[in-house]
């Protein structure tokens, strides 16, 4: 109970601050910059599986499907790397430890195609190895690279949403 007013009374004095959520719609209840800039923002194919995974989890995250013409190329280079963990005796590997990393580049649709914004992005995710049960480590590995690819996606977002807002703040004020 005390957990909970605290909360409330610190949630109270943040917009006194100027705090405000990235995807904070306008006054008028319509989709605020960082919502706008995300759903005119194309994300290209990207090779392989790994990468068909990421450019679903950033279309979910930009909510782009909404018909918004794109201003905007998301260049990403996308890469998963593993590290056993847990090794035997015999040095076979048990558990192995995925590391996915992102470097993206917001570019404009100018003919100079103009860089705007950059960043990186990194998660890791781990696994069990079997070794007589091939299918499940094919399907855990393909589950823990999705969640990877969210949790990179997720961050490119929020790093691409408060680029957009900040934007909008210098061409408000």
């Amino acid at each position: 109970m005390r957990r909970r007013a605290l909360a409330l009374g610190l949630a109270a004095l943040l917009p006194g601050c100027g705090f405000q959520p990235v995807y904070m719609p306008t006054a008028s209840g319509k989709a605020g910059p960082a919502q706008r800039g995300l759903a005119a923002v194309n994300v290209p194919l990207l090779p392989d599986r790994p990468g068909q995974l990421l450019r679903e989890a950033l279309q979910g995250a930009f909510q782009n499907d909404s018909g918004t013409p794109s201003e905007y190329d998301l260049q990403v280079s996308y890469g998963i790397s593993g590290e056993g963990v847990g090794i035997l005796n015999t040095a076979v590997a048990t558990r192995v430890r995925l590391i996915g990393t992102a470097s993206w580049s917001l570019l404009a649709r100018d003919p100079q195609r103009t860089k705007l914004a950059s960043g990186t992005a990194k998660s890791q995710d781990g696994l069990n190895v079997f070794d007589s049960q091939y299918f499940a480590s094919d399907l855990g590995t393909e589950a823990a690279q999705k969640r990877i690819a969210e949790t990179i996606a997720r961050q490119i977002a929020t790093q691409l949403g408060v680029w957009f807002r900040q934007q909008a703040a210098k061409a408000a004020g």
